[in-house]
């Protein structure tokens, strides 16, 4: 990997990581609580996991120049990927697939602003 590359694949690493501590830090505003950040599985990762009460949010994170584009970037493989490791993380909670979920898709814009989109995942 030459250095450009490197350096450019570093930039966007920390650039996703700062749109997931701007869209965690929405959340929490909001009276939800982390349960898991970039959690993975043997089907991918999920980007955040949180709680409100009994429900569990697992939450996509997209950053780009601008709203509509991120909202661009996730791909119906993708969304199927995160459906799946979901599944898997409530294998592990005291009421399995009967927990009350919700699959948001946070958008994270080139000034930083976030946009929720609740139940984003429904569709998939």
């Amino acid at each position: 990997m030459t250095g450009a590359r490197k350096t450019q694949g570093l930039r966007a690493h920390l650039a996703g990581q700062a749109a997931e501590e701007a869209v965690l830090r929405t959340y929490e505003a909001q009276g939800y609580r982390q349960a898991a950040t970039r959690w993975r599985s043997p089907a991918g990762e999920i980007d955040l996991i949180l709680r409100k009460g009994n429900v569990v949010i697992f939450v996509e994170v997209k950053q780009a120049r601008n709203f509509e584009r991120a909202s661009q970037a996730l791909s119906a493989r993708q969304a199927k990927r995160i459906l799946t490791a979901a599944a898997l993380f409530l294998d592990g909670e005291p009421r399995g697939q009967l927990t009350e979920t919700r699959l948001d898709l946070a958008l994270v814009n080139g000034e930083g602003a976030v946009e929720i989109v609740e139940n984003a995942l429904a569709g998939f």
